[in-house]
């Protein structure tokens, strides 16, 4: 490794894990590493403590790293330093996060960010997709997160926290996370299973996954394509909404789910069509990102090019 090249290092936050990637101006990951965060949970002195350590160690196996950003799964304060609700991690709300790390390691910049957010600005400085200044993002997997960049910046909305998609009220004033996000998706997927035993084939007695759903639909399960299809209708109807709002003409998916984008676009698309007039459509693009299982790593190495 080019130790004269300046090197970032992502840290994506997630339940149970941090993914720690060592990357450089280009957008590759160098290095790769996994922490377990179980163990941050157990320790006496508190999770934040271990969290704050844990990025330390990282910063001593790559000393050349002056900069690290930090994607994390929740609402943050609008100037960036403090972690408000991170549902997945109770430990960390209303912890100055940021204040932390730098008492610690007052030689480094730290930059924090929605997860989200994060992957929306990795799409827009490392995708292949060369998104334009403004677009929407969407990720789908254990819930629905959502970004907006504008004019090449993630829109932070008055107090931080715009673009909760997720959240937005859909069918029967339901969340959308909870009608489309993991489990609601393996709860369409049962309730199809039982609707129609005869077409499921091999899901029947099986234990449902979105992995198991995404390669059944491979295989052509006609109860798999049809769970897709619902949820394709249900989040495209949110998307119309949004549409109509923000007035964007490119849309991106991540997150895991959106393995089964191809599977979920016939119905996506014609749903949006269907409730959007040619105004909203005639440039309207709906996209794959294009960083798939590095999106997190990479959006998080992306805030290091955020200004202080």
């Amino acid at each position: 490794m080019d130790n004269k090249e300046e090197h970032f290092l992502g840290v994506d936050v997630g339940g149970t894990h941090l993914k720690i990637g060592l990357v450089n101006k280009k957008g590759e990951i160098v290095s790769f590493d996994k922490e377990d965060t179980t163990p941050y949970r157990d320790d006496p002195r508190g999770f934040n403590t271990c969290f704050i350590e844990g990025v330390g160690k990282y910063l001593e196996k790559y000393p050349e790293v002056k900069k690290v950003g930090i994607g994390l799964p929740g609402l943050i304060s609008k100037d960036r330093t403090t972690t408000l609700e991170i549902p997945a991690i109770p430990a960390l709300n209303g912890f100055n996060l940021k204040q932390g790390l730098l008492e610690k390691y007052p030689n480094t910049k730290f930059f924090l960010e929605n997860d989200a957010a994060a992957a929306a600005l990795g799409e827009f400085r490392y995708g292949t997709s060369n998104p334009s200044d403004n677009f929407l993002f969407i990720t789908m997997g254990t819930g629905i997160g959502s970004a907006l960049i504008l004019n090449g910046e993630v829109f932070k909305g008055s107090r931080g926290n715009a673009m909760e998609m997720g959240h937005m009220l859909s069918r029967g004033n339901e969340g959308l996370e909870r009608i489309i996000g993991r489990d609601g998706i393996l709860r369409i997927m049962d309730r199809m299973i039982r609707a129609y035993p005869d077409l499921a084939g091999e899901l029947v007695g099986q234990e449902l996954g979105t992995h198991l759903l995404v390669d059944t639909a491979k295989k052509g399960n006609q109860v798999s394509l049809m769970v897709f299809e619902e949820v394709a209708r249900v989040l495209g109807e949110a998307i119309v909404s949004t549409i109509r709002i923000l007035d964007v003409t490119e849309v991106y998916f991540g997150g895991g789910i959106s393995a089964g984008l191809e599977f979920m676009m016939p119905a996506l698309d014609k749903t949006v069509r269907q409730f959007l007039t040619k105004y909203y459509v005639e440039d309207l693009q709906l996209s794959k990102a294009t960083l798939e299982n590095n999106a997190g790593t990479l959006g998080a190495a992306a805030l290091c090019f955020m200004e202080d």
